[in-house]
């Protein structure tokens, strides 16, 4: 089965209508498609573990509904964004985890109905019960083995001989329970389970790198050690050496399905005169007789073991310095793609601004042309003429909006806007009757002619009006210009043409 189901569609949809952005993004990341989580989905979950108004119980009880599923793919999916948000996300995550008396309950798990469902199913019970162990070792030692402080002024290097005793233990419960997953190449055939083997992989090199560097410390403090815990210490070492050899052969799977060569580490064990002498020193220590090491052969040996183990150590920083590369480099190219998202918006608002605004090049009158204000010598021209102003050549831009009543003016002390409206798609002023009560402008016939001199005192003040807001609108849009008051700007006109 390939590709996103109605079900994860349908999910997605609901998810979306509900508001839910998490149980979205989880839903996402745990489609019906055979391969693992898209990394957008992860990045976006890992972000949200980040946010202190996240719900994190409510994120972890996403992913918990979703290994409730009956499909091997939907659960594997659940378990590998969960591994990854413990891994990259807030610790507040893996907190809340191993705060949880159960977690993943998936021991008997069995999907019969689909391809490949029984191989799958196993790897997926394996890998649950290393994700709760995984939250187990937290919760008892309140510490993140794969993300610790490492090197000789690390957490495990100078850790004091008690806690180093109690502390080994559950590292080689976590490292055993992660080993157990065993797959072998020809069982890693789809993006599911290599997604799952990817983590586990990082995992592995890094908590083995915290049990590497207990080890050593354990050995530097071991003579010194009083016989209890020398002979917790030499069961702890051999146990060490063990899951060596097992981890060994799980990095050659690693290497097999096309894991770099460079990522994966060398294991180089200590010699084994060091174990005799551990042996030697533990027997000694209880009254039993046996070979006896000179104080210079100890030391000697102790020395070459230290330096094959902090050898092994190095080695697995590789890993780390490479991945922390890589996510330096992700983290520029994000910078990068944000600083080009930011320009674009600018860009489109300077081109919106410059179509749909009225611009400052227009021409009022045509080049030579006399400006007349009324009087016995103006001559008619009626509105619909586009002689009497034409603008300069500029970009197509629809007509100018009409200058609503709604829109902020600048306060005049005790003035009220008159109402307002439009002509030709020029905001006019509604004439008033109390403006035009002259007794030459109201003949005693309303029916008779009107002398031509009327007709064009008449059309003055109109067509002054047109032009004047036109103007003021362009002064409140484009100019920090105080706009007057319209009736006294009104006011001017009219007289000034009533007595030309």
């Amino acid at each position: 089965m390939s590709g996103q189901s109605i079900t994860d569609r349908i999910a997605a949809a609901q998810h979306s209508m509900t508001g839910s952005s998490i149980s979205k993004a989880v839903c996402k990341a745990t489609t019906h498609e055979v391969s693992g989580p898209k990394k957008k989905h992860l990045d976006y979950l890992i972000h949200c573990t980040n946010e202190m108004n996240v719900s994190v119980p409510q994120l972890a009880d996403t992913l918990f509904e979703r290994t409730a599923n009956s499909s091997w793919v939907v659960v594997f999916k659940a378990l590998i964004t969960t591994h990854h948000l413990m891994m990259y996300g807030n610790e507040r995550f893996t907190q809340y985890l191993a705060s949880r008396n159960t977690l993943f309950n998936l021991n008997n798990f069995l999907d019969k109905g689909a391809l490949q469902g029984y191989d799958m199913s196993t790897f997926i019970r394996r890998y649950s019960r290393y994700l709760n162990e995984k939250a187990l070792s937290y919760r008892l030692v309140a510490v993140d083995f794969t993300k610790m402080k490492r090197g000789i002024d690390g957490v495990m290097r100078t850790m004091n001989t008690e806690k180093l005793i109690k502390t080994l233990p559950i590292i080689q419960n976590q490292l055993d329970a992660l080993l157990d997953f065993q797959a072998n190449p020809n069982e890693l055939t789809n993006g599911v389970i290599n997604a799952a083997f990817m983590l586990l992989f990082k995992d592995s090199i890094r908590l083995f790198a915290a049990y590497n560097e207990g080890v050593i410390n354990l050995l530097e403090k071991y003579f010194d050690m009083k016989k209890n815990q020398c002979k917790d210490a030499l069961d702890i070492y051999k146990k060490f050496l063990y899951r060596m050899t097992k981890l060994s052969e799980f990095l050659k799977v690693a290497e097999q399905v096309g894991i770099d060569q460079g990522d994966i580490p060398d294991l180089t064990q200590a010699p084994s005169s060091l174990l005799e002498a551990l042996e030697q020193h533990l027997a000694s220590l209880e009254g039993k007789k046996g070979k006896e090491f000179s104080a210079d052969s100890r030391a000697n040996t102790l020395s070459s073991a230290v330096s094959s183990l902090s050898s092994t150590g190095m080695s697995f920083s590789r890993m780390d310095e490479k991945e922390k590369q890589q996510a330096l480099e992700e983290e520029q190219a994000r910078l990068q793609a944000l600083k080009v998202v930011q320009s674009t918006p600018a860009i489109s608002n300077d081109r919106h601004q410059n179509v749909c605004v009225l611009r400052p090049d227009m021409q009022w009158t045509q080049p030579g042309e006399k400006k007349l204000t009324g009087g016995t010598n103006w001559q008619s021209k009626t509105m619909s003429s586009t002689t009497a102003w034409s603008p300069a050549p500029m970009p197509p831009a629809p007509a100018p909006m009409a200058f609503p009543m709604t829109t902020p003016q600048v306060p005049v002390y005790g003035m009220v806007p008159p109402q307002m409206g439009q002509m030709g798609g020029v905001p006019v002023m509604t004439p008033q009757p109390m403006m035009y009560n002259q007794p030459v402008l109201r003949p005693t016939n309303p029916f008779a002619p009107i002398p031509g001199a009327q007709v064009k005192n008449l059309l003055t003040p109109l067509f002054s009006l047109s032009l004047f807001h036109v103007v003021i609108w362009y002064c409140y849009h484009k100019t920090s210009i105080p706009i007057i008051s319209h009736v006294q700007f009104t006011k001017t006109i009219y007289l000034n043409n009533r007595f030309q």
